[in-house]
């Protein structure tokens, strides 16, 4: 499934991003879509089997998944 992470500072998005490349999760950063938030302006795409968890990752706020049409669902937990 592919997802979308957005983050209340850049530092949070770029700490996530590194997290992901270690754990060899395919992930990007990218600019925020403005519908989605305005915080930081930067979040990480990332393509994973389940969504990560705003609860484990300081500073994340929350998380989305593409939707088929191509619209973001937010992913509760």
């Amino acid at each position: 499934m592919d997802y979308l992470a957005t983050f209340h500072t850049h530092y949070g998005a770029m700490a996530f991003y590194r997290f992901c490349n270690g754990k060899g999760i395919a992930a990007r950063m990218a600019p925020v879509p403005r519908e989605l938030s305005a915080s930081c302006g930067v979040c990480v795409c990332l393509s994973a089997e389940s969504p990560p968890k705003p609860a484990e990752h300081e500073d994340m706020e929350c998380c989305y998944q593409l939707a088929a049409n191509s619209r973001y669902k937010a992913v509760e937990g």
